[in-house]
């Protein structure tokens, strides 16, 4: 299915979530290099945006790969919104995405994130800023609404179409749910009937069979993946293909070795060597479940501070595997 955000027609209909910590540019190349239909950067505070901290910038760094650089922002402020919008543009983005669904405390403290689905005058305010400040297409992720009481969702999309906005991404759940329970993603459909922009439904999407689902029960233009691309950054080429009836494999345990050492070496080249090595860490842990003995490598990788000897470590971790014949979970999407 075809998906047009403004003038930028996309190749295909399943995304790369925003994940703080998680979606950085190494992380956007490798799965990139397998194809996306966009990818999103991590969220980036609008005021931090402005005051050009380091940290907001490394978010900020394009893939090189990256043919659409989108842009996530979050923020309270309209003026500040618009200010950081246009910076962007500046620096090249193409597309920019308005945040109004990350629910933790940290970011929903300061007004921002998914506190705006309860402050829908100031939301749109926000909305209304961020469009008439750039000459870019301007997106919106959100939730079903702040809880159970006030799912408002279908209201804050015909908001957000009615000011500009050109596609919507929606998390099937609300503020208060944080990540527990199940996705509902039969309620995005009330945010497709309600507007007739391009809808995206996210949450919850892990295997083949919850992306059908996803697809089927939202009845959206496409499908945003996040915490299923967890060490598996070919797995929304694998949801593209198998959406289209064909199969992708993936990764031999050989392949993934050379996929983790890139991925490494990118990370330490991004942040340094001190932050890289703490940072690449979670990356290691979900590249290597399920594999043979991996539990105890993790707890003794986890201990490594030289980069050499961590290169060193997962490497002969690989080798052992491949050359034993062990039992190994290559993560195959089921």
């Amino acid at each position: 299915m075809t998906i047009k955000i403004g003038n930028i027609e996309l190749k295909d209909n399943v995304f790369l979530a925003p994940m703080s910590g998680v979606s950085d540019a190494p992380f956007r190349k490798l799965v990139n290099n397998y194809g996306a239909g966009l990818v999103v950067s991590e969220m980036i505070a609008s005021r931090a945006m402005i005051l050009e901290t380091r940290q907001s910038l490394a978010k900020l760094r394009k893939a090189d790969n990256q043919e659409i650089s989108v842009v996530q922002l979050a923020g309270c402020e309209p003026d500040v919104m618009a200010e950081a919008a246009k910076m962007n543009e500046d620096l090249g983005a193409d597309i920019i995405d308005i945040n109004f669904g990350c629910p933790v405390k940290k970011v929903i403290n300061g007004d921002a994130g998914s506190a705006l689905m309860r402050q829908v005058p100031l939301a749109t305010k926000i909305l209304e800023a961020t469009v008439k400040a750039v000459n870019i297409p301007v997106t919106l992720k959100m939730r079903m609404g702040w809880d159970n009481s006030s799912l408002n969702a279908p209201e804050m999309a015909r908001i957000a179409e009615d000011v500009g906005i050109q596609m919507l991404t929606v998390h099937g759940r609300t503020r208060c749910q944080m990540y527990k329970g199940n996705a509902d993603w039969k309620f995005i459909k009330n945010v497709k009937e309600a507007v007739k922009l391009p809808v995206i439904a996210n949450g919850d999407i892990v295997d083949f069979a919850s992306a059908e689902r996803a697809m089927a029960e939202s009845g959206a233009d496409g499908i945003m993946i996040g915490r299923g691309t967890y060490g598996k950054p070919w797995f929304v080429k694998q949801v593209i293909e198998h959406l289209k009836g064909n199969d992708f494999a993936a990764p031999s345990l050989a392949q993934q070795k050379e996929i983790i050492l890139r991925h490494y070496e990118e990370m330490l080249e991004l942040y340094g060597t001190t932050t890289g090595i703490r940072m690449a860490r979670k990356h290691i842990g979900w590249y290597t479940a399920g594999l043979h003995s991996s539990s105890a490598f993790r707890n003794e990788f986890n201990r490594i501070s030289d980069p050499q000897m961590a290169k060193t470590a997962i490497s002969d971790f690989y080798e052992l595997i491949l050359n034993s014949g062990e039992q190994t979970i290559l993560h195959q999407a089921a």
